[in-house]
C-alpha cells in the first residue's frame, strides 16, 4: 500500500532569513531578519526591491531561523554561509563584468 505523501512536503511554509555581514564590525554574519509565511513573503519582496540575491535553501533557512534576531550565526554554521556568500559574491562580480 503507498503511503500518503506528508502534508509538510505538500504544501511547506516558506521560510526566510536575512543576513548581514560586515567584516569591518562582525566576527561573523548576523540574523537581521527571519519570518515564516506572509513574513517570509514580505523579506523577499524586499530583498527583490532592493536587488539582494535570493539563495533557496531550506535546510539552511530552517538552522538560521533558530538564531536570535541581530545575533552572530553559530560556528557549525560558518562553512556552509561561507558558500552562500561566495556565491553572492561571484554574482556581484558577473554583474559588475557585464
Amino acid at each position: 500500500m503507498e503511503q500518503p505523501a506528508d502534508p509538510q512536503k505538500r504544501n511547506p511554509i516558506k521560510t526566510a532569513i536575512a543576513l548581514e555581514y560586515d567584516p569591518k564590525k562582525d566576527e561573523a554574519p548576523r540574523v537581521i531578519a527571519t519570518g515564516r509565511g506572509e513574513i517570509a513573503d514580505k523579506i523577499l519582496e524586499i530583498a527583490q526591491a532592493n536587488q539582494i540575491p535570493i539563495r533557496e535553501d531550506p535546510v539552511l533557512a530552517q538552522a538560521l531561523s533558530m538564531v536570535d534576531l541581530e545575533t552572530e550565526i553559530p560556528p557549525e554554521l560558518y562553512a556552509v554561509v561561507a558558500e552562500v556568500l561566495g556565491w553572492v559574491y561571484q554574482l556581484r562580480k558577473k554583474s559588475v563584468e557585464e
